[in-house]
């Protein structure tokens, strides 16, 4: 059998005998076992993990926002009072760990799945070339992340009126050392299932990229679809920047045939937005340096969409992204 760990780029592309060109979809084509009630089984699996962990999380949480006067009703009412650490009476990074736990449960049950029922390796689902290339996730990362500390800057010193300085160094240094742990686990877990597994698995249903695509980014957004900002602002608000984020990913993940990219954007984006800025309806209630009262998502998604351009323009010179075929095929 034709193996993508034996073979270069070029003599994939020569010999043709899939039903893509992409390198990271031929991969996972070409590596371990790609039945339907196996992929099936993957994500169930990350699911019962992500489930499991977040049973667990809630007894202590619960018992502590009862304590803290909470009522029932209440918890009912709202759930998302559990993950706001005024309210359950916790430390804000202790929480952030917590929540964060839940992704560490969900990438190891999928781990398990692949390896175990699917017989892949987890490279596979990251890139379509035989090592992972760590030289794009790190310039992409500190590209994401240098975009996002100017931004925030920015609005300090243009408008220091919507934005509150709150450093205290002692919390935010605890805050440091949970999110450099926690935020990268998290964000590569979401991406090895979105960008990685179910976009693999998808063009092998569909035999194409671009519906893949789609889906995944729509089903990304739909996750993200109970997020207090989400229900703070609305879903016709937040919907469309989740699922923009997911395509913008997608898509890069296939013009460069391999998630690294991807990886280090969406990695750079949480963890300095959670080191930098905190609202009121901020799904990360952190100590970060800065707090705003002023949350105006369209404007935001607009600001957004110009960061992500820009990004992209970069990404683009530099890896030579312009074989957009591959993101048909």
């Amino acid at each position: 059998m034709y193996s993508m760990e034996d073979n270069n780029a070029k003599g994939a592309e020569q010999a043709n005998p899939f039903p893509f060109n992409n390198l990271f979809l031929i991969k996972g084509l070409v590596t371990g076992k790609n039945d339907f009630w196996r992929y099936l089984f993957g994500i169930v699996a990350a699911f019962l993990g992500y489930l499991s962990f977040q049973l667990i999380m809630m007894i202590p949480l619960l018992s502590s926002a009862l304590s803290n006067g909470v009522t029932m009703a209440e918890i009912t009412r709202n759930p998302n009072l559990l993950f706001n650490p005024e309210v359950v009476g916790v430390n804000k990074s202790l929480l952030l760990a917590l929540m964060m736990g839940m992704f560490v449960f969900t990438l190891l049950f999928l781990w398990l799945a692949i390896r175990f029922v699917q017989q892949k390796s987890l490279r596979s689902i990251i890139t379509g070339f035989e090592r992972i290339r760590w030289s794009r996730y790190f310039f992409s990362f500190f590209l994401w992340g240098t975009l996002i500390v100017l931004l925030t800057v920015g609005t300090y010193l243009v408008s220091p009126q919507d934005i509150e300085l709150r450093f205290n160094a002692g919390p935010f240094f605890t805050l440091v050392f949970v999110a450099l742990i926690f935020i990268p686990i998290q964000t590569a877990t979401e991406e090895l299932i979105f960008r990685g597994y179910l976009m693999q698995g998808l063009a092998l249903l569909f035999k194409n990229g671009i519906i893949p695509l789609i889906i995944t980014s729509i089903l990304f957004g739909l996750m993200h679809a109970s997020n207090p900002e989400a229900k703070a602002h609305g879903l016709m608000i937040m919907m469309p920047y989740y699922i923009f984020f997911g395509a913008f990913l997608a898509v890069l993940t296939l013009l460069d045939e391999g998630s690294e990219l991807a990886l280090g954007i969406h990695c750079a984006n949480n963890l300095f937005s959670s080191l930098l800025v905190t609202s009121k309806n901020s799904v990360l209630q952190t100590d970060a340096i800065f707090y705003t009262a002023v949350e105006n998502p369209g404007s935001e998604f607009i600001v957004w969409t110009i960061l992500a351009a820009l990004c992209f323009f970069i990404l683009q010179k530099k890896y030579k992204l312009t074989n957009w075929k591959l993101l048909i095929r």
